[in-house]
């Protein structure tokens, strides 16, 4: 009998099952031996999260571990830039993100960060970048996408985009793009519940799919900026479907009618926007991850990313995916020449990923990883000089002259950066030492005992803000904050394509007449607001280095009615 007519075995499926899985494990000095066995059995690849990557050293011997385990594992790892670093989550990244690039508005700027963060993670071992973020952030109260977006222009996301993807290919590295086919019109974190994106094909068409054709294919202009991968999002859009994104069939068919041949990667299906589609029928048991893997394949998904295992039975999640897998095959639900496809999409991926690195010659090490993140950190500084501003003007010299009080209203957890992050403060502290106090008010309590102290303080006054939306807690804890101290500073560390909105019309802009008044659209108050772009370490140095007055804000650069046009 001919292989092409044999039946397969039940090594041969659990192979080709291993071949669309991309699970998360834990571990950094040290393979745990399901993964070990896995990876020598056809296992795709693994996706690293931070508590893999204490430091790049430890992550480059890691990935020796994985390659020493099979050459043949793709290593992803999801590294943005800005507020979500994996590689550097333990510091806060070198580069300021996506929302500074936008605004500076220099393709040449931003394929060279590409560049230099494709050396990081060639260096490291790293063969995938889940990046970078190619949704349209239409949506200024979205509170999962807003700076990890270039910005809300579909245009200027596309070049910016595909300037990033032809960086990341010349220093070595794959670039997946995300969250197909747009997660930028929402107001949802799909961490935690679905969201829906309630848009014509024709709006996606034109809003949040450009970016997206601009790298999916050769032709057109592309110049080398197509992606290794795409990632999908769990999002429903009724246009195309009843279903998550990543579960919906007519996603992927939409993904392949765009021309891209690659592999379509899921997010992570452990994520709250899909749990609903883990639990069985009515009254039966649930099915859990294992369910939603079958499905993701079904809708045309390659590679299933599996999520994070922080807490969590790391071979017992995979064993649950696998497990459903083989039994769809063996049902015929899911036909083992589809699970082949799959492999050989990645394979192809793999291979060209690996002959870039091959290329770049950047050879995976400790020391070539310390010598590379060196070199990204000084990129990250230039971009960060450039990009973060004041969005009202400033008096010269220094804002912040002594050490002040710093309230911080950013209370929500940032599911996608993994915390929220305290870079800013630490910036302070470096510049005016143990002086510097910090307020973060968690309850209304300590919102009481906030208020109070800050009206009995003569010290200047910082506050930190993200989302300030109106008619929200952090927006009326902020009116409250100028009704006490009307010349206070923010550090506002949210999307800058909302900075008009949020904080006034901009340099010529009067303060709001009611300090209360939420209909304004702008903040109230007077003092200078300071656009960070983002929460990362480089964001945090330039806005502190602002507020001392130890550099000058780049010429043409206060942030005014059209927030979100840069200097280019």
């Amino acid at each position: 009998m001919s292989d092409a007519t044999r039946t397969p075995g039940h090594d041969d499926v659990v192979r080709a099952v291993n071949g669309v899985l991309l699970p998360g494990f834990t571990g950094t000095d040290a393979l745990p031996g399901w993964l070990a066995e896995a990876a020598r059995d056809g296992l795709a690849g693994v996706v690293l999260f931070g508590h893999n990557t204490p430091d790049v050293a430890t992550t480059a011997r890691l990935t020796a571990l994985l390659r020493g385990a099979s050459p043949d594992v793709l290593v992803a790892v999801d590294e943005e830039g800005g507020d979500v670093s994996r590689l550097e989550a333990t510091t806060g990244s070198s580069l300021p993100g996506n929302a500074a690039l936008g605004l500076v508005d220099d393709v040449a700027l931003t394929q060279e960060v590409g560049v230099a963060l494709g050396r990081l993670l060639t260096a490291t071992g790293v063969d995938l970048d889940l990046a970078p973020d190619l949704d349209v952030n239409s949506d200024p109260d979205n509170p999962v996408i807003g700076v990890r977006s270039f910005g809300a222009d579909p245009a200027l996301v596309a070049r910016h985009g595909a300037a990033f993807v032809r960086g990341l290919h010349a220093g070595g590295a794959g670039a997946c793009g995300k969250h197909f086919p747009g997660h930028g019109a929402t107001n949802v974190d799909s961490h935690l519940a679905l969201p829906v994106v309630d848009a014509s094909l024709d709006e996606l068409r034109a809003r949040d799919l450009p970016p997206f054709a601009a790298t999916v294919a050769a032709g057109d202009g592309s110049d080398g900026a197509v992606l290794d991968a795409v990632m999908t999002a769990h999002v429903v859009v009724p246009a195309l479907g009843p279903l998550p994104a990543t579960l919906e069939p007519a996603v992927g068919a939409l993904v392949r009618e765009l021309g891209f041949e690659g592999p379509i990667v899921t997010d992570a299906l452990d994520m709250g926007a899909v749990a609903a589609f883990a639990a069985g029928d009515a009254g039966a048991a649930p099915h859990g991850i294992g369910e939603v893997a079958v499905r993701a394949v079904e809708a045309g998904a390659d590679l299933l990313c599996l999520g994070t295992t922080v807490g969590r039975d790391d071979e017992g999640l995979f064993r649950q995916a696998q497990r459903a897998l083989v039994d769809a095959v063996a049902s015929g639900r899911v036909a083992i020449e589809r699970l082949h496809a799959s492999a050989a999409r990645t394979a192809r991926a793999l291979a060209a990923v690996r002959a870039r690195q091959a290329a770049s010659g950047v050879v995976p090490s400790p020391e070539s990883a310390l010598a590379a993140l060196d070199a990204l950190d000084r990129v990250g500084a230039r971009v960060a000089a450039r990009a973060v501003r004041f969005a009202r003007p400033a008096p010269a010299g220094a804002v912040v002259a002594a050490a002040p009080d710093v309230v911080d209203l950013r209370l929500r957890f940032d599911h996608a950066a993994g915390r929220t992050a305290q870079h800013v403060q630490r910036a302070l502290d470096e510049a005016f030492g143990s002086a510097v106090r910090h307020l973060r008010p968690a309850d209304a309590d300590a919102w009481v005992r906030t208020l109070d102290a800050v009206r009995a303080s003569d010290r200047p006054l910082v506050v930190l803000t993200r989302e300030p939306v109106p008619g929200s807690d952090e927006r009326a804890r902020l009116e409250e904050l100028f009704r006490t101290r009307p010349g206070a500073v923010v550090v506002h560390t949210g999307f800058p394509g909302a900075v008009a909105q949020w904080f006034g019309a901009g340099p010529d802009a009067a303060p709001a007449a009611d300090a209360g008044d939420a209909r304004s659209g702008g903040a109230p108050g007077a003092g200078p607001v300071v656009v960070a772009c983002g929460t990362g370490r480089a964001n945090a140095r330039a806005a502190v280095a602002l507020l001392t007055g130890t550099r000058r804000p780049p010429e043409a650069a206060v942030v005014g009615a059209g927030a979100g046009e840069g200097d280019r």
